[in-house]
């Protein structure tokens, strides 16, 4: 599977945004997917995460209340929808996937996630 991220921008405090993650290749269904930033100078970390089903999420404590991750498996694409964005939210956002069976939990940890697309930079400054 091939992905993307788009969606990034700049925006003021308090405010929203939604990324997306586009998918190509087949059997995307079959992979969890999960979100991760990565700001200057700071390592990687896990924003959020959704089963191939999209029934279970998963989310970094930082972003708990504020973002919700979604998919729709038939246009293979999740979403990930920022609000009340915090300039400690900035960052380059990617999307990674992990091939999974039904039952398995998503992963925070970016070892489990075997695709990664390009990010998109989020800037969250007045």
């Amino acid at each position: 599977v091939q992905l993307q991220a788009f969606g990034g921008g700049s925006v003021q405090p308090g405010g929203s945004l939604t990324l997306s993650c586009a998918a190509s290749g087949r059997q995307f269904d079959r992979y969890n997917i999960g979100w991760f930033r990565q700001a200057p100078g700071k390592e990687r970390e896990f924003v959020a995460g959704i089963s191939r089903s999209g029934g279970r999420t998963a989310y970094a404590d930082s972003v708990k209340g504020r973002f919700t991750i979604s998919r729709d498996n038939a246009k293979k694409t999740v979403h990930l929808q920022m609000n009340s964005l915090k300039p400690e939210d900035t960052g380059v956002y990617l999307c990674a996937a992990d091939w999974a069976i039904s039952s398995a939990p998503v992963y925070a940890s970016e070892s489990q996630y075997d695709y990664w697309g390009q990010g998109t930079l989020v800037t969250v400054s007045s």
